[in-house]
Order: structure tokens, then C-alpha cells, then sequence
């Protein structure tokens, strides 16, 4: 086995998802994937605000019921004014 992208507690991390792909964090908050910087992951909420990192071991795919959820806040906030 090859050691390579092995964090050193060993623990392999999961693989990196496309740009905008809803995530749900280890609290429940819900955001975009927007990257990677420095072993972490930023996300952003789906109807705008800022970033956060997290652990990418400490997220997972947002559910259907939790994408309608995040997409339908952020078509309110566009319809607001809020966001563009």
C-alpha cells in the first residue's frame, strides 16, 4: 500500500468533490464545496455569507431532503435580493 495522501493518523481522506457540490458539515450547516487549501475543505453557504473549512473527514454529501432545502433558500434570498 502506498503511503502517498495518507494523513499521518492514517486515516485516508475521502475523495475531493466538484466545485458547488452541497456538503453537510459535522454541525448540520450545509454549503458549497469550494475547495481545498492546506489539508481542508472550504464551504460556503448556499445562499451566500462567508467561508468555513472543515476537516474533509468530518463532512458528507448534503441528502435530497437537504439539497431541496439549501437550493430552495437560495432561490428565496435571489428573488430577496440578497444574492445574484
Amino acid at each position: 500500500m502506498s503511503t502517498q495522501n495518507v494523513p499521518p493518523d492514517g486515516q485516508e481522506s475521502p475523495p475531493t468533490p466538484a466545485p458547488g457540490t452541497l456538503m453537510v458539515d459535522a454541525t448540520g450547516r450545509v454549503g458549497e464545496f469550494r475547495g481545498e487549501w492546506c489539508g481542508l475543505w472550504s464551504l460556503r453557504p448556499a445562499n451566500g455569507g462567508s467561508e468555513w473549512t472543515v476537516d474533509p473527514n468530518d463532512v458528507e454529501p448534503a441528502s435530497a431532503e437537504q439539497r431541496i432545502h439549501a437550493e430552495t433558500a437560495r432561490a428565496n434570498a435571489r428573488s430577496r435580493g440578497e444574492i445574484l
